[in-house]
């Protein structure tokens, strides 16, 4: 089974191309951060996106730079020379589903509405537990 999730930022503003009258498709990228850190800015890996048809609309509609997103789907893998002759590779994510984590006016680099730490979780003082 191939199912892969992601969850990260746009690189950059998606494009929309038209196949033919019936078919259309959005490309975007999304950088997910490792949590390793290397100096003050944590590594982060790149997956080119591709969203069919209607999702795809939405996703060309909506989405812009820095808006962060959830991915689902199959991955790929495919292989290809540079410029220079040299052997690239690059991971591409067939989007199923793409759920929108950040509202149109909120940056990238402001927090989520709701102060959970960053780390998931919200603390709880022991007094509130009802046990």
């Amino acid at each position: 089974m191939n199912k892969t999730i992601i969850i990260g930022n746009l690189t950059r503003d998606p494009e929309w191309r038209d196949i033919n009258p019936e078919l259309g498709c959005c490309t975007f990228t999304v950088a997910v951060n490792r949590r390793v850190k290397k100096g003050d800015h944590p590594e982060a890996d790149y997956f080119r996106v591709t969203a069919w048809r209607k999702l795809g609309e939405l996703c060309a509609s909506y989405l812009t730079k820095g808006r962060k997103v959830m991915v689902e789907g199959t991955i790929s893998a495919h292989a290809y020379k540079d410029n220079k002759g040299e052997a690239r590779g690059t991971l591409e994510l067939t989007a199923e589903n793409v759920e929108f984590l950040s509202s149109r006016g909120q940056a990238a680099s402001e927090p989520p509405a709701a102060d959970d730490g960053g780390d998931g979780f919200t603390e709880v003082d022991d007094d509130e537990l009802p046990f």
